[in-house]
């Protein structure tokens, strides 16, 4: 390359090096790809259409907060339990200390655990409601979390309403071993008196993914257990289960398609519609007037 022209190739890029602003690591994202058909979402749009994608109907993972938000009435939401933090009882270690991975976790997320809890109106009947928290440790299910779960239940059947719980979770938290294992039977134990005692109806929403311990225990021991659309419902994981059988598995399973045709859910509900069909089921269930009959004037 001739002097003249690598010297203004160089003073080129150094203009460009120069007019360029630097990067900035904490500039908010503007733009979400769709991992499902690749449109490229703006996120306020995508905010407000409840975080689905317009375009593929792709139900994108949001946290407990929001979906308690979509799901109950706005003036109605008392949370609870939410000093609760899990310790290090067994001192494990992984990759790095149980101990060390949960502060983290903490201040990444602004949140003590992978839950929460309230009591809440849905439709103007009033509910105990628990909602998972995937960014937490894929929303496992240690001791804390499974307290919670109990906690909600004894709640519902002190109060005699119904119950609520929205799933997201990778299952029981390995960090913890048998005591997060315990969680299984004690959440189910408490769901037992619910509907044995106060008889109360349970619904169970399963959202991606619901797999493990959580799988395994109260999320598929609702009245009424309904799922998202695409959400990935099952207790081991797809490849687990081959290497396990050494048989390929079916077209799309564990899907919640796949375990509605198979007579394992209740029903697929979009999430655009999740809030006004839990208010249907809940008055049905509990024998509670329609909303446009509770809304009529008595003579």
């Amino acid at each position: 390359m001739p002097d003249d022209r690598r010297r203004w190739f160089e003073q080129s890029k150094g203009f460009e090096a120069r007019s360029r602003p630097p990067a900035r690591d904490d500039t908010p994202d503007l733009w979400t790809r769709c991992p499902s058909c690749g449109e490229t979402l703006f996120n306020e749009t995508l905010a407000e259409n409840g975080h689905v994608c317009p375009s593929c109907s792709h139900h994108f993972r949001i946290g407990a907060a929001a979906r308690i938000e979509q799901l109950c009435d706005a003036d109605g939401v008392s949370f609870h339990d939410q000093t609760l933090r899990s310790v290090d009882a067994l001192r494990f270690v992984d990759s790095k200390p149980y101990g060390k991975r949960l502060r983290t976790t903490v201040e990444r997320t602004g949140m003590n655990e992978a839950f929460r809890s309230a009591s809440a109106t849905l439709g103007g009947l009033p509910v105990e409601i628990c909602a998972f928290e995937f960014r937490f440790m894929g929303g496992s299910m240690g001791s804390v979390v499974g307290e919670a779960v109990t906690r909600t239940f004894e709640r519902a059947a002190d109060r005699r309403v119904p119950a609520i719980v929205v799933s997201a979770s990778g299952g029981a938290r390995m960090q913890e071993g048998v005591l997060s294992l315990m969680q299984m039977a004690k959440t189910s134990a408490a769901l037992a008196r619910l509907k044995d005692d106060a008889r109360m109806p349970y619904i169970s929403v399963l959202t991606h993914p619901t797999t493990g311990g959580v799988a395994a225990s109260f999320s598929m021991l609702g009245d009424l257990i309904v799922a998202e659309p695409g959400a990935l419902i099952g207790f081991a994981g797809p490849r687990v289960i081959k290497e396990t059988i050494g048989q390929d598995l079916p077209e799309g399973f564990q899907t919640a398609e796949y375990l509605l045709e198979h007579g394992l859910i209740d029903a697929i509900v979009p999430r655009a519609t999740m809030r006004p069909f839990l208010g249907r089921v809940l008055r049905q269930l509990t024998g509670a007037p329609s909303a446009s009959d509770a809304a009529a004037p008595t003579a």
